[in-house]
């Protein structure tokens, strides 16, 4: 069966998924959400054109970082999502509170075919670059079910009243 393109009139956009919205990731339940109510499309494995930083920070939380040239090309998932489930993506990754934004990238589909120009969730550029420093420019090529055993559920988070801003700030700052 041909996949359906979402519900909503307006032109679909791209989303480049690298962490726990892939398939099989914590967060791919909002994915498939998506999906099952037809503003959403997978299509398929696709990886960055250029180079990328990708590590894990705070809880396990996996963070492209917008330093092209650094890094390495980044495996993940491409989606066809429709505004009512690109705001619900907006929501999940903090957009409006300065988790992460949304920028453009250029990704190629796992076959090698064509250049396509997408989006993706990168750690914000309040942070994002402090963040591959701290992690030594050290990064990964692909957020496997290996790093997602570190990832800590945002209800088994110890809170002690900070935000994931501040446990970012925090872990920017640890030395």
């Amino acid at each position: 069966m041909a996949a359906e393109s979402p519900t909503d009139e307006s032109k679909p956009h791209l989303i480049f998924s690298y962490g726990t919205l892939k398939q099989g990731f914590h967060n791919h339940k909002l994915t498939q959400d998506l999906i099952d109510r037809n503003d959403a499309v997978s299509l398929g494995p696709y990886v960055t054109q250029h180079s990328y930083p990708l590590i894990c920070g705070p809880h396990g939380i996996p963070y492209l970082i917008n330093l092209p040239g650094s890094g390495h090309r980044i495996k993940g998932e491409l989606y066809s999502v429709s505004t009512r489930g690109l705001a619900r993506f907006d929501e999940l990754e903090g957009t409006s509170i300065g988790h992460y934004e949304r920028l453009p990238i250029h990704v190629i589909h796992g076959s090698g075919d064509g250049v396509v120009s997408a989006e993706a969730y990168f750690a914000h550029r309040s942070f994002g670059p402090a963040m591959w420093e701290r992690n030594g420019k050290k990064g990964l090529s692909e957020f496997t079910e290996n790093e997602a055993r570190g990832y800590v559920k945002r209800q088994d988070r110890p809170y002690q009243g900070r935000t994931i801003l501040e446990d970012v700030r925090q872990f920017v700052s640890r030395s």
